[in-house]
């Protein structure tokens, strides 16, 4: 995952350069992954959806992100499924739900988590959003599993600065996985420079804010501009930060190839100051919004 990417798609090779972000480790990631929320749930669409998965891999998109909490288990196994024979290629992420996130029950959850995976490791395992217990206890788990490879690197999901504020002194998470697109421009403010601080890049679920921005008129009209989709616009929005993933849904072959090739288009100033326009950036604090 260290550079270019040589695949094959559709029966033809290609050498598919996906642009990488880094991470505090020094670890790089595909900067277009692929979300599994509500994957996994219908067996008969289990078959599509598990090419949908596979072709995301054969294209680049490496970084594949599920949870316990998605389907009770249901995602992280058919994720399983869909990397078997193939472990070696892919970047695992998924989360502990905070009514596990003891330092007993991360452990547990964890390896519940590996079991349904079919591995054992997970890359980077996140806490899904902050609850009762007290984030250094969460994160005295996360290093257990690290000493253990268990997992290679820990993080968190839906922390806002001030959550931050409250880790541990010294401890840096891998990243923070947190609702942003282009009609949820709230971390803008204070977290994603926050995150830049710190040198942690921001992975944003729902980059297309699950299909509902994409009639708006002003990003047809950029769409319409470049040939391209609206969600291909919206995604190549969220990807114009060198420091941001994203990792959108898509359970069928079409939907992952249209998302592919957002990442290889670059939207012009014009283009920036267009969508700028038809949703403003932020000018004080909000607070961070959660699906």
């Amino acid at each position: 995952m260290e550079g270019p990417l040589s695949t094959a798609v559709n029966g033809k090779d290609h050498d598919l350069v996906m642009r990488t972000v880094t991470l505090p480790s020094g670890a790089r990631v595909p900067a277009l992954g692929q979300g599994t929320w509500h994957m996994g749930d219908d067996p008969s669409r289990r078959a599509e959806e598990l090419d949908a998965l596979r072709t995301g891999i054969d294209a680049g998109m490496t970084l594949i992100d599920t949870a316990e909490m998605y389907g009770s288990g249901a995602s992280e196994e058919l994720v399983g499924e869909a990397v078997a024979g193939r472990r070696d290629e892919v970047f695992l992420v998924s989360k502990v739900l905070p009514s596990h996130a003891d330092r007993r029950g991360t452990l547990q959850a964890c390896r519940a988590s590996l079991r349904r995976l079919g591995t054992d490791r997970i890359d980077l395992y996140l806490l899904h959003w902050r609850g009762g217990v007290p984030l250094a206890e969460t994160v005295e788990a996360f290093e257990d599993l690290v000493r253990e490879g268990s997992i290679r690197h820990w993080g968190v999901s839906n922390l806002d600065a001030d959550d931050l504020a409250d880790l541990p002194a010294g401890a840096v998470p891998a990243t923070d996985q947190i609702l942003y697109n282009l009609t949820r421009r709230g971390p803008e403010y204070d977290l994603l420079p926050r995150c830049r601080e710190l040198s942690v890049p921001v992975m944003a679920y729902s980059p297309v804010e699950q299909g509902r921005l994409l009639g708006h008129e002003a990003l047809r009209a950029v769409a319409d501009a470049h040939g391209a989709t609206p969600a291909q616009v919206a995604l190549a929005w969220v990807l114009r930060h060198e420091d941001v993933i994203a990792i959108p849904k898509a359970a069928s072959r079409a939907h992952v190839e249209e998302n592919r090739a957002a990442a290889d288009l670059t939207l012009t100033d014009e283009d920036l100051a267009a969508l700028d326009a038809a949703f403003p950036p932020p000018t004080r604090k909000q607070p961070l919004e959660i699906l």
